[in-house]
């Protein structure tokens, strides 16, 4: 029972001479070593590490922005048990913002989706896709909008060759690079003049 866990219950003598048992200074004044024996007690014997059972160490990114936090991934077999900050990282130094503390969470979830879900026109129901349909609808709808947007010049004949009837919005883990292919494809390649990103948001 939880209340015998704790000693209540137990007679006062008993109680008391288990709580100078467990004590350390007793055992170091009797000479016992005192960074080893003399500071175990019953309970801190029975700790064990927290990631004791973990076969193997990776090390990732944390996917929520643009800082970059370094992430230390714990697993046995091929199941991820716990995820913390890499203190070998020089950008967070093993501490990791509430977003990034959640990711074994998010992760680990059971109703996180892991396939494409599509909803027809009028549909009251979600379905299944394969990713290559998804991509390659998203590139059809792309370049159908674009076609039916595009200006080529405004009304005093000045070139402006862009469409409003796209927008952009980046995700706050891109990279400085990433960003400039983006802008570039974007604005450049298909003309979009809006284009955002969450990071600034």
């Amino acid at each position: 029972m939880p209340t015998e866990k704790h000693g209540v219950g137990r007679p006062l003598g008993e109680r008391v001479r288990g709580a100078l048992r467990d004590w350390s200074v007793p055992r170091q004044v009797r000479g016992q070593d005192a960074e080893r024996a003399a500071a175990e007690s019953e309970g801190s014997r029975r700790l064990r590490p927290r990631l004791e059972e973990a076969d193997r160490v990776g090390t990732s990114i944390c996917p929520y922005c643009a800082v970059g936090c370094g992430q230390l991934v714990y697993a046995r077999g091929n199941q991820v048990i716990a995820i913390e900050g890499d203190p070998r990282n020089p950008i967070n130094q093993g501490t990791l913002c509430p977003k990034g503390s959640a990711t074994f969470g998010w992760m680990q979830n059971p109703n996180r989706l892991t396939t494409v879900k599509y909803r027809a026109p009028f549909s009251d129901h979600w379905e299944e896709r394969p990713l290559t349909w998804a991509m390659e609808q998203i590139a059809q709808r792309i370049k159908k909008t674009r076609d039916a947007t595009f200006v080529k010049t405004i009304e005093d004949g000045v070139p402006v060759n862009h469409t409003t009837g796209i927008a952009e919005l980046g995700g706050a883990t891109l990279d400085n690079e990433e960003n400039y292919l983006i802008k570039k494809l974007l604005a450049g390649g298909l003309g979009m003049i809006w284009i955002e990103n969450q990071a600034r948001i």
